[in-house]
């Protein structure tokens, strides 16, 4: 029997005179408030001073190939890095971008830039990253074109892949699909957004030509919009960075000072014996599977629904074999149900299966919420209905 607690309405409703069965519960994006917590918790420790005549030049470093990028941001990244073990950042060179949205812009139009024929095709395995269409089609570009799946994608000619592990949206560990390793023109692209000890478990030191990372996603700071990338070859890095120049002149200086503190105090709580509310990835985790195990039992109670099953793999950083509990559930129903339309019809929004090149038996539910609003789907979900659609 599924035991949860008496939903109460969210505190962050704007009108308090909605009543908690017209509140619509929003996991469609994936807003990291679920560490709000956390970081309360952790007081003045984060707190960044800037006087009025700080930061005021568009330069940070002129010796540096990214000479926006503030060399305490960069200290931490790959102090982080080290703590962690998740990425190589030696003999690379690190891009700050306005959220790794805007770092897999700038990654694909600096590969396109660099092919000997174009448009490149792009392509990304299905499930994938809803936002990778909307990234690669809305300028139009002449240089690159949106393919679609990379599980059936043939075409020959230059293309780049992106492969997000663990996986957005389903959760699942990726590699390359397509797989042309005596191609020169073939390029990868890898998203490690979501490649931190509170989702998964950290294999092994992740060593590609092109890496990204976001800072949204790790601590849940999404209102920052700071990512990185590593990169191994130059002149790719020179062209990340000209983009970035053009697009936006550079990266918010506040925003990069911000993020370093906050790097750096989730660095000093790295350490492996520090307690769950000290150690960031510790109490991340322990959160993450509580949510995961809620919402399992609701699923197998409930018999309509469906979830992914993750293996056990051993992690570096916490040295013991753990499970995955990603930061979005791939829900599906046995159902012949269109999915988002039945949530919607219980005040539930969440991401289309259809929009990540699968099918509207599927959904993209985010996990990291606040805990009641959370609370809140949970009991919905619990007792929905589903309806039968006849067009599939």
């Amino acid at each position: 029997m599924v035991k949860l607690e008496n939903p109460k309405k969210p505190e962050n409703v704007s009108n308090k005179n909605i009543p908690l069965s017209d509140f619509v519960v929003n996991l469609d994006h994936g807003d990291p408030t679920a560490y709000e917590e956390y970081w309360r918790k952790m007081g003045d420790r984060c707190t960044v001073t800037i006087r009025g005549c700080d930061l005021m030049s568009y330069f940070s470093d002129l010796t540096n190939l990214c000479w926006f990028l503030e060399p305490e941001l960069e200290d931490a990244i790959k102090d982080l890095h080290g703590a962690v073990g998740n990425a190589a950042t030696e003999d690379r060179y690190i891009v700050v971008g306005t959220g790794s949205t805007q770092l897999c812009q700038a990654a694909v139009h600096a590969l396109s830039s660099l092919a000997r024929t174009q448009p490149v095709s792009v392509v990304a395995a299905a499930p994938f990253y809803s936002t990778y269409v909307e990234e690669t089609t809305y300028v139009r570009s002449g240089m690159y074109k949106w393919e679609g799946d990379a599980w059936g994608f043939d075409k020959k000619g230059p293309y780049i892949e992106l492969v997000t592990s663990p996986n957005n949206p389903d959760g699942t560990i990726r590699e390359t699909v397509v797989n042309r390793p005596d191609d020169d023109e073939a390029k990868v692209i890898h998203d490690f957004a979501y490649y931190w000890p509170h989702y998964t478990p950290i294999t092994r030191r992740q060593d590609h030509d092109i890496m990204l990372f976001t800072f949204s996603k790790i601590t849940g700071h999404a209102g920052s919009r700071i990512g990185w990338a590593l990169v191994k070859d130059k002149e790719v890095a020179k062209k990340m960075v000209e983009y970035i120049i053009v697009n936006s002149i550079g990266v918010s200086k506040e925003s990069q000072v911000r993020t370093a503190k906050i790097l750096k105090v989730l660095k000093e709580t790295c350490n492996s014996e520090s307690d769950e509310s000290e150690n960031f990835f510790k109490y991340g985790r322990k959160m993450m599977k509580n949510r995961w195990e809620k919402l399992r039992e609701v699923v197998k109670e409930s018999d309509a629904f469906t979830l992914p099953k993750y293996p056990e793999a051993f992690c570096n950083y916490f040295g013991k074999s753990l499970e995955s509990y990603p930061a979005f559930a791939w829900l599906g129903t046995k159902e012949e149900t269109d999915l988002v339309s039945e949530l919607r019809r219980h005040k539930v929004m969440c991401r289309a299966g259809e929009r990540c090149g699968s099918d509207k038996k599927h959904v993209r539910v985010s996990m990291l919420s606040r805990e009641d609003v959370f609370n809140v789907f949970l009991e919905r979900l619990a007792n929905m209905k589903l309806i039968k659609s006849i067009d599939l």
